[in-house]
């Protein structure tokens, strides 16, 4: 079993993007794609919706998603996300074998 989750931040004037940016810059999105039971983590830009940035998170299962959620950098995603005042709109997927 894996989940999906597609993340949508939303804020404006070019703030989720620069959100994303930021992620990349200090290494967040790598230290999360290095984390045990991380399957994806990318960014991407709806053509139809400049202020909205598209996050796939895909983990391998359940308590992978749920330690990550535990790790400090949830804290800095948080701070980022306030930072830049996004807001979040989150499905999540079950994927069944």
């Amino acid at each position: 079993m894996s989940l999906t989750i597609n993340i949508y931040y939303t804020g404006k004037d070019g703030s989720a993007r620069k959100f994303a940016e930021e992620m990349v810059e200090k290494g967040v999105v790598d230290r999360v794609r290095a984390e045990e039971g991380n399957k994806k983590y990318e960014y991407f830009f709806p053509m139809d919706d400049e202020e909205t940035v598209l996050l796939i998170d895909r983990w391998e299962n359940q308590e992978a998603l749920d330690e990550h959620h535990k790790s400090p950098m949830m804290k800095e995603i948080a701070d980022l996300r306030d930072k830049y005042h996004l807001h979040m709109k989150v499905e999540q997927f079950v994927e069944r074998k």
